[in-house]
């Protein structure tokens, strides 16, 4: 697996901190030195944001709580987060497991009773 660390403590040349330009920078230099050994990267588009991603699903898929994940990712709430439990295949998979086959019949056709159909003729 192709792992980067850049962190917030990166800093410029003069010792300032990094632009987002800069990060996206030095993001494509690692990108492409792990494409020699990782070809498939070189089709990739690989930016801050999805390292941002793939990070949460890693999170995730290591049983961090999605509220945690939330306040890691600067989430406003943490409905927002629940999109990732939405990409996350193998949990939908472990879900479905849970399940119990459907056991039901043959679907019937709502008949209403006398009753409500007195009440809905009189309206």
């Amino acid at each position: 697996m192709f792992k980067v660390s850049i962190s917030s403590s990166e800093t410029t040349m003069h010792g300032g901190r990094l632009s987002a330009d800069g990060i996206q920078s030095l993001l494509a230099k690692h990108v492409q030195i792990a494409g020699e050994s990782c070809p498939s990267l070189k089709s990739k588009k690989v930016s801050p944001h999805v390292l941002r991603h793939s990070a949460a699903m890693e999170l995730l898929q290591a049983g961090v709580d999605c509220s945690v994940i939330a306040l890691w990712l600067g989430h406003e709430s943490v409905e927002t987060t629940q999109t990732y439990l939405h990409a996350h295949l193998a949990l939908k998979e472990a879900a479905l497991a849970k399940l119990k086959p459907y056991q039901g019949g043959k679907r019937a056709r709502f008949r209403p009773d006398d009753p409500l159909l007195a009440f809905l003729e009189a309206l």
